[in-house]
């Protein structure tokens, strides 16, 4: 991004500029009961370290159990540790800050806001507008939401190039995301969870890939060992993966992609499977085998494919790629009114834009050795930030359990960080064929189911 702006004239610079923006997180003592505040907590820390070089300082942390599953961790402190949070007793007065919970600002820096949620509406305000959600209805993917989003604001903030962020409350309903409501009064907070999915296809498993697992994860899952997730990708995981992808840490860096994947699932409790080829054409989907794919690939020919394979429901995500661009998201739902051929035409390659590589950065690295084949492709890299894709990743796992729990779904939702009240959704009015999606009941202390889990199956079977 800094190279591609002009902002760096060297790689150096550019890191050093990384190296400047630092982040505050304040915890309220109220994580210790919510698990959503807890996901919005650890969402923060794990997608801001990775574009605030400087360092994240979490202050104000009780000692807590740990409410949501993040590896071996048993307590909040430790998840904060091991997503390389810095726990604080005071944090500097001048940096940017997000509050969660019932905590205070400490901060003088004019970057305050607070991550608050209800149900399935989560969001982020200043601190000075006195906004907070009732935080009562536990929904975990909004807890997530919220967490992207005030890191999202955060980094827009530091950037600079967006007057607007910090100062403004934005935020949604993952149960109803085109809304016209105001997501600080919405009634749209959604039901209660009863059912979860129990079998999905994950095509793709770098950064919108771990960043559906990153969610899911969360999911109150009552019995995690009757899931079984497919896992299909091809490549190994790469020093590049550690600064967008939320399940990745430079330890893992060189492992296949699939395995690292396999490992994170069956310590949350899932099974898995592996499948190690490229996505294409040329295989079906077994009946016994998931018939809801998510698909967090970037390659045009393989999106293509997506409704060649048996799958009944492929959801989907795409993120802008340029240096303004890398804020915005793209999520589809098939089968739709367009098909994904129609929509990645085969014969459409991606233009190289040269001029990018004519910035004064690119220069120095040229004339320090690197060759024009090795300028372009770095030039033409993706710009990406991993609250993009922790954001984009409640979309799309909210769709799989708005369709489990006869809610809207969508064939289309648009939208960018930069103007998040401009996200627009176009809902399915068409009745789609039944399927049997696979389901498994949810933890009762979020929700008690009202009818037996059989019972259950068959209504979603005949939605």
């Amino acid at each position: 991004m800094l190279l591609d702006s002009g902002e760096a004239t060297t790689l150096e610079e550019a890191y050093k500029i990384l190296g400047s923006y630092r982040l505050s997180v304040r915890v309220g003592t109220d994580v210790v009961r919510s698990a959503t505040l807890q996901a919005a907590l650890l969402t923060a820390v794990n997608t801001a370290r990775r574009c605030f070089l400087g360092g994240v300082e979490v202050s104000g942390c009780p000692d807590a159990d740990l409410l949501i599953h993040l590896n071996e961790c048993r307590t909040l402190k430790e998840a904060i540790i091991e997503l390389h949070g810095k726990l604080v007793e005071t944090t500097a007065a001048d940096i940017p800050e997000i509050v969660t919970g019932d905590a205070v600002s400490s901060t003088s820096s004019e970057f305050a806001v607070r991550a608050t949620f209800e149900g399935w509406v989560g969001g982020v305000a200043p601190v000075s507008d006195g906004i907070r959600l009732a935080e009562s209805q536990e929904f975990t993917p909004s807890g997530v939401l919220a967490g992207s989003l005030a890191v999202s604001e955060a980094f827009q903030f530091v950037r600079g190039k967006n007057p607007s962020a910090g100062r403004r409350s934005v935020g949604l309903s993952l149960w109803k995301p085109h809304s016209e409501e105001d997501w600080t009064s919405t009634r749209e907070t959604g039901p209660e969870l009863e059912i979860l999915p129990s079998r999905l296809w994950l095509i793709g498993l770098g950064h919108l890939g771990q960043a559906y697992l990153w969610t899911l994860g969360f999911v109150p899952y009552a019995s995690p060992e009757e899931v079984t997730i497919v896992l299909q990708d091809t490549d190994r995981l790469t020093i590049a993966n550690d600064s967008t992808s939320p399940l990745t840490d430079t330890d893992l860096v060189g492992q296949y992609k699939t395995r690292a994947m396999a490992a994170w699932c069956e310590a949350r409790g899932f099974k898995t499977r592996i499948v190690e080829r490229l996505f294409a054409d040329n295989f079906r989907v077994a009946g016994d085998e998931p018939m809801i794919a998510l698909c967090g690939v970037d390659n045009g020919l393989a999106r293509a494919t997506l409704e060649d394979v048996g799958f009944a429901r492929v959801i989907e995500a795409g993120l802008g790629r340029g240096t303004e661009e890398y804020l915005a998201f793209q999520i589809h739902h098939f089968p739709g009114p367009k098909t994904a051929r129609k929509i990645w035409d085969s014969s459409a390659v991606a233009d190289i834009q040269a001029s990018s590589i004519a910035t004064a950065a690119y220069t120095d690295l040229a004339e320090r050795g690197l060759d024009q084949c090795g300028l372009t492709l770095l030039a033409n890299r993706a710009v990406g930030a991993s609250f993009v894709g922790t954001f984009a990743s409640t979309l799309v796992i909210a769709e799989v359990l708005r369709l489990l729990a006869g809610g809207p779904t969508y064939h289309v939702i648009d939208g960018t960080l930069r103007r998040p009240e401009s996200i627009e959704g176009i809902a399915k009015m068409e009745n789609l064929p039944t399927m049997n999606p696979g389901i498994t009941p949810a933890e009762p202390c979020f929700s008690e189911p009202e009818v037996p889990i059989d019972e259950m199956a068959v209504n979603v079977v005949e939605l």
